[in-house]
């Protein structure tokens, strides 16, 4: 007896109970959550400190800080693809050690770029 049946269905059972969770959590939180609001509950929550409207200086924030997460998600997406790579390095012969070395060396290029530019030095 061969089953017929779409491979998919599972993922989208899954994504069901993931978006009808999700709904039912707001709607639950929407019914039971408080109805009066005070200025303090209003207010911005910035690690116990008293929150700035605005950047520091007045002005916009200091692009150091985008550059650093920039550089965190590059980081971040090296490892991802590194890790698939090593579990399955010896199938992939020198051929996979070709295209990750090519890899490496773009992300390389990127971090020494960042780094002449004076974008890892924090004032």
């Amino acid at each position: 007896m061969t089953s017929t049946s779409n491979p998919y269905v599972p993922i989208f059972v899954i994504g069901a109970i993931g978006f009808g969770f999700a709904a039912i959590s707001l709607i639950i939180a929407a019914i039971t959550g408080p109805k009066r609001y005070n200025r303090a509950k209003q207010a911005a929550y910035e690690c116990g400190i008293e929150p700035s409207p605005q950047a520091a200086e007045g002005g916009r924030f200091p692009v150091k800080y985008f550059l650093t997460a920039m550089l965190f998600i590059i980081f971040d997406i090296e490892i991802v693809f590194l890790y698939p790579w090593a579990v399955t390095f010896d199938k992939l012969g020198l051929f996979g050690l070709v295209e990750m070395g090519v890899f490496i060396s773009t992300v390389f290029v990127a971090y020494a770029y960042v780094w002449r530019r004076g974008g890892l030095e924090w004032d």
